[in-house]
């Protein structure tokens, strides 16, 4: 099964709002991006969250649009600049989970469970991005099976 890799959508500067949620560019590109995601009938079993109002939203429109039955989770460990290490050996690749967090987190979470190391960069994410991962049987681990991205140029 896949595991979802998506950066929040473009927030608010934290001068108009501490926690800053996502702007009207972000609630519309994060839309844009579920909706192709729909389209290609894209549907995690679960959507986990880091909790910060940019990501909550981003997972709120993600659950709306692509109809997941659950409800949005808030987890520990996915914040900007926690232990990816930590958290990937919490993965369990038989389930089809999204995750809606931040960089640098998400981009050293992807190149840690390709390549084993965290420190080298492998994908440059988006806000709004998704980047699948799909592991392989061992002894060949996990790869990025695509992305959906807001800017293509």
């Amino acid at each position: 099964m896949a595991i979802y890799l998506v950066q929040h959508g473009i927030s608010v500067s934290k001068e108009i709002d501490p926690d800053p949620g996502l702007s009207e560019e972000g609630r519309n590109n994060v839309q844009r991006i579920a909706e192709v995601a729909k389209s290609y009938q894209i549907r995690p079993a679960q959507i986990k969250h880091s909790g910060k109002k940019r990501a909550r939203e981003t997972a709120e429109i993600f659950k709306r649009t692509l109809n997941v039955k659950k409800n949005l989770t808030r987890i520990k460990g996915i914040k900007p600049l926690d232990d990816v290490i930590h958290f990937a050996q919490s993965l369990d690749g038989n389930n089809s989970l999204m995750i809606v967090s931040h960089l640098p987190f998400l981009e050293r979470l992807t190149a840690y469970l390709t390549t084993g190391n965290p420190n080298v960069t492998v994908f440059k994410f988006q806000n709004s991005g998704i980047v699948c991962l799909d592991q392989l049987p061992i002894p060949y681990g996990w790869v990025i099976k695509w992305a959906f991205m807001p800017n293509i140029t």
